[in-house]
């Protein structure tokens, strides 16, 4: 009898399933709640390192690296040469008995495997399979400065390079806690013409423009989540670098102008003395002062008597230093007002070609406008001078200095501009690490400025509101990818939208249609703060959010960050309670693909009456269907769901409802 039983139970299991599964072919939707709303979307735990809510931790530590450079530049070869001495500390619980450098400008050689990674057809951003330029660092000594009781002695490493990177083998084991290396490196490199649109070298009618980065060996980051970081560079993906101090000297023909990161130290030995005037004037002054004119340019007595001249700057907490050199250099500067009352100055250097008030002769009032508005919005600038440069560099950051396109003009200068002095904030201030996560600095970047263009000058070059759902065909189109990818993993089409445009766009959903523009500002202003000159990775940021927000945001973080999921909201029925439009009616709208979002609907019954029902996102966390009570008492017109277009849906074709006409 009990065998019986079982077999009639299992006969009618059977049956069930089948009747499920025919169900479930029935269904179109996509959507899995438990998938998005999944309750271990952290997979670990905080830490004494990283706390749970996005803070670094009491026991948290980062390594620190201080450079001083002496440079020479010979601008007839496009020749660098230089000294670099890093002093190394060791603030890591662990002992080392190696050091990891990047070696960028290795990229710039026909043997490199960012130069055998570059497509055999078509163009890129970070060179040309043609190019058979065979560039690269030349390192002719690299040793070890030790200093007991006032006495140097040095020690010899035979460098081991690979690539981008080099190791040395240190003689002494370099102990935890805090203990000291000093290394020394003398090394020289001729400079690309066009360096993977980071840097390069610039033909203008009054020589040329040197825009000079990537060219000295850097200190790899060793941290708590990796260890040694040593991914090669590729050309796609950024950097990851140390805090430290930079002390730096740069010797170059007389009749330039030498523009980099930090404070001008020596003005008085490097200008004339009407430069030097006006260079005062500058510090000072709101609106814009000339310090050299287009009539400087090629009148001998602008320039010192000296064959060369050597630039001494300096800065501090930086995480990289760049520089700009050129005797075509027409340069004007304006005081920069920090909200704590400190000093710091914006310049420009450009050549004449484009000095007009349409192009370069506004960019000063760009760059002051720039770091004026994000240090009141966001954290104050921390840097003594910000300068923008004129370059055949489409547009790249670094610590006070950024190189722009010379051809920009109008908003696309004003753009340009603004996105590359946002980066100051990320990752120049928050360090995270660009070659991995791009998007930390590039979305985060796209976001703000996307708030900065409605700030300046009465919003002159505001963009305006987006239309979510047509950008939703784009970003989401099937050749799109997921935001969390490495860079260089990316195909580089994908690049502006996966790290830019989506990352972006998303936090901008987040801040004005799920969390409150208020809250969600006081959110990364403290996530800035937290992480000032630190390092963190995007679990940080989204523990830190969510703890300041106080919203659960995984669905969000999973949906739009570490997936490329679709959203498609759809009405799929209308009712009548009880048959009855007096009574009520129900709305059925499905949630069709994996993504999921909160609910705008707005409605209008036959006579006119309007109405808005707004519907959390937890509506979905157990289904991919939900009826929605519409408070009427007579017969509806139409039913739309996000009137406004403010999510990315996908399809919103079937986003709307009519009444049919009898």
């Amino acid at each position: 009898m009990l065998k019986k039983t079982l077999s009639i139970l299992a006969i009618s299991l059977l049956v069930i399933a089948s009747s499920q599964a025919q169900e479930v072919k029935q269904v179109v939707s996509k959507y899995d709640p438990n998938e998005l709303f999944n309750p271990l979307f952290y997979k670990e735990q905080g830490n004494q390192q990283r706390t749970g809510n996005g803070e670094p931790g009491k026991a948290y530590w980062q390594n620190a690296a201080d450079y001083t450079i002496d440079a020479k530049l010979d601008d007839s070869l496009s020749q660098l040469s230089a000294t670099v001495t890093l002093t190394y500390t060791n603030n890591s619980p662990h002992q080392l008995d190696f050091l990891w450098f990047q070696l960028d400008q290795n990229l710039f050689n026909t043997s490199s495997r960012g130069f055998l990674k570059l497509p055999s057809v078509g163009n890129s951003r970070y060179g040309s399979s043609k190019n058979k330029f065979e560039g690269g660092f030349e390192i002719s000594t690299v040793k070890v400065i030790n200093t007991v009781s006032g006495k140097s002695s040095e020690t010899a490493i035979q460098p081991y390079i690979t690539d981008t990177r080099m190791r040395l083998d240190l003689p002494k084991l370099l102990k935890s806690g805090g203990d000291k290396v000093k290394i020394q490196i003398d090394y020289k490199y001729i400079m690309p013409e066009y360096g993977a649109d980071r840097s390069g070298v610039l033909n203008t009618p009054d020589g040329k423009i040197f825009a000079v980065a990537q060219w000295y060996p850097r200190i790899c980051v060793f941290d708590d989540i990796q260890g040694w970081n040593t991914l090669p560079y590729l050309g796609a993906g950024e950097f990851y670098l140390e805090y430290g101090n930079f002390d730096v000297s740069l010797t170059v023909p007389n009749n330039h102008t030498v523009v980099a990161s930090g404070e001008l130290l020596n003005p008085s030995t490097v200008l004339t003395t009407s430069q030097l005037a006006s260079y005062k004037k500058a510090i000072s002054s709101d609106s814009t002062v000339v310090i050299r004119s287009k009539e400087d340019i090629n009148n001998p007595a602008s320039h010192l008597t000296t064959p060369t001249v050597t630039w001494k700057y300096k800065i501090a907490n930086a995480r990289d230093f760049a520089w700009a050199s050129s005797a075509s250099f027409i340069w004007d500067a304006a005081k920069i007002n920090l909200p704590s009352g400190k000093k710091a100055i914006a310049q420009s250097v450009y050549p004449a070609i484009v000095s007009s008030k349409d192009a370069w002769g506004r960019s000063t009032e760009y760059t002051k406008a720039s770091i004026e508005n994000y240090s009141k919005r966001w954290f104050e600038f921390p840097y003594p001078a910000a300068s923008n440069v004129a370059s055949n560099v489409g547009g790249m950051e670094y610590p006070g200095i950024v190189f722009c396109g010379s051809t920009a003009k109008n908003g696309s200068l004003w753009g340009v501009t603004d996105h590359e002095f946002g980066h100051t904030w990320f990752p120049m201030i928050v360090g995270s690490n660009e070659r991995k996560y791009g998007w930390m600095d590039e979305g985060f970047n796209t976001f703000i400025n996307g708030i900065a263009s409605e700030d300046f000058n009465n919003g002159e070059y505001a963009q305006g509101d987006m239309d979510a759902h047509a950008m939703a065909k784009f970003m989401y189109s099937d050749r799109s990818e997921a935001i969390m990818k490495t860079p260089d993993a990316l195909k580089e089409s994908n690049i502006g939208l996966s790290l830019y445009l989506k990352p972006g766009f998303s936090l901008g959903i987040l801040r004005k249609h799920i969390v409150g523009e208020k809250l969600f500002d006081a959110a990364f202003k403290k996530y800035i703060r937290d992480w000032a000159f630190k390092h963190p990775t995007p679990w940080d940021f989204f523990r830190s959010i969510e703890s300041s927000v106080g919203e659960d945001l995984g669905w969000f973080w999973k949906g739009l960050f570490l997936e490329n999921w679709r959203l498609d909201q759809a009405v799929s029925k209308v009712e009548y309670i009880n048959n009855n439009a007096q009574n009520g009616a129900l709305v059925t709208i499905d949630n069709l693909e994996k993504a999921a979002m909160p609910v705008i609907l707005d409605y209008a019954t036959k006579s006119g009456k309007k109405g808005t029902i707004k519907l959390p996102v937890e509506i979905w966390q157990n289904s991919a269907s939900f009826k929605v009570r519409i408070p009427i008492n007579e017969e509806l017109e139409s039913i739309i769901l996000d009137p406004n277009k403010v999510f990315p849906d996908f399809n919103d074709e079937n986003n709307s409802w009519t009444a049919k006409k009898d």
